[in-house]
């Protein structure tokens, strides 16, 4: 564990030395990533489809506020979908603008979230993000996780109907329609899912901001369990045909991955809670402290050796 708590620590002074140029880089490899990921799922443009378009527009967004990623990934999204099918593109830039407002309107600061999502869903650890965000965010963070769930349920949809949608005639206008928004609005798994992440994140939340001790690890294990809980409950209930081994799977490694968010995060020490009480003139006032586990930073300590300095002043 000493170990552990040192490398902490070196990573800590680390990126507080280096802020300024880790920042724009890991802002880089977010935006790569998810705009890869667009490309090879969708791919149907060839004019963005191309890694040095990729490279670009990853840089750019390295150097721009951490929403223009969001913004940058929505829009190779409408690009290759209107290279697809225009009906396709304009039910899905609706839905954007919708999620847009919300996104911005409750949780505006949850860029990565949105990103995140999608990418946890591809890697089928999906379920570490309500869990998360549970433990570093707010309520309103169920808001752009929610994006993120609906983002990945786009893009699966249309991968998933391709052959349906292209091979249908362009004057049957009206019947694309019907079958794209019916295909978003009536995605069953894709509602369940928004609702498991949601109860997840607002009951992770809540326990872990009780005065309790391991609050946080109780916050993650009731929504490790609640997650897979109402999954479950909504497979019962409207056949989402969810794989229930993998959700369990996927819901464990959720958690081992949140209990190293919560050593770099929220590592403290309760065999040495201390419970003070003290008063003003109009308030008592009770209030528990718990000290975090922390290293001393290691001093450097030169040793001067009395025989060689002496024999160097008399030369």
């Amino acid at each position: 564990m000493t170990t552990l708590l040192v490398a902490k620590q070196y990573l800590k002074l680390f990126y507080s030395k280096y802020e300024i140029y880790i920042t724009p880089f890991l802002k880089f490899l977010l935006a790569f990533i998810s705009l890869l990921l667009i490309n090879s799922h969708l791919g149907f443009m060839a004019g963005i489809d191309k890694l040095s378009i990729v490279l670009i527009v990853a840089l750019m967004c390295s150097f721009m506020p951490t929403n223009f990623i969001v913004i940058m990934a929505a829009l190779f999204t409408l690009l290759h979908l209107y290279a697809f099918n225009l009906v396709c593109a304009i039910v899905v830039a609706a839905a954007f603008m919708l999620m847009f407002l919300l996104y911005f309107r409750f949780s505006p600061k949850d860029t990565a979230v949105v990103v995140l999502t999608p990418i946890c869903f591809l890697l089928k650890i999906p379920y570490v993000m309500p869990i998360s965000m549970g433990l570093i965010g707010t309520p309103a963070s169920a808001v752009s996780v929610a994006c993120g769930v609906i983002v990945y349920y786009i893009i699966h949809y249309v991968k998933e109907n391709v052959t349906l949608l292209s091979g249908m005639a362009e004057d049957e206008m009206a019947a694309k329609f019907k079958i794209v928004i019916d295909g978003l609005l009536n995605n069953k798994e894709m509602v369940v899912t928004i609702v498991a992440f949601a109860v997840a994140l607002i009951l992770v939340y809540v326990i872990r901001r009780l005065s309790i001790d391991y609050a946080w690890t109780i916050a993650m294990a009731a929504g490790a369990f609640v997650n897979i809980m109402v999954i479950l409950i909504g497979d019962l209930m409207f056949d989402t045909n969810v794989s229930l081994l993998g959700a369990i799977i996927g819901t464990v490694i959720s958690f081992l991955l949140t209990v190293v968010l919560q050593f770099f995060v929220f590592h403290v020490d309760y065999s040495r809670t201390e419970k003070v009480q003290f008063e003003d003139d109009e308030y008592y006032y009770y209030v528990k402290a718990v000290p975090k586990v922390t290293l001393a930073r290691p001093e450097k300590q030169v040793k001067h050796i009395a025989g060689q300095s002496k024999n160097r002043n008399m030369n």
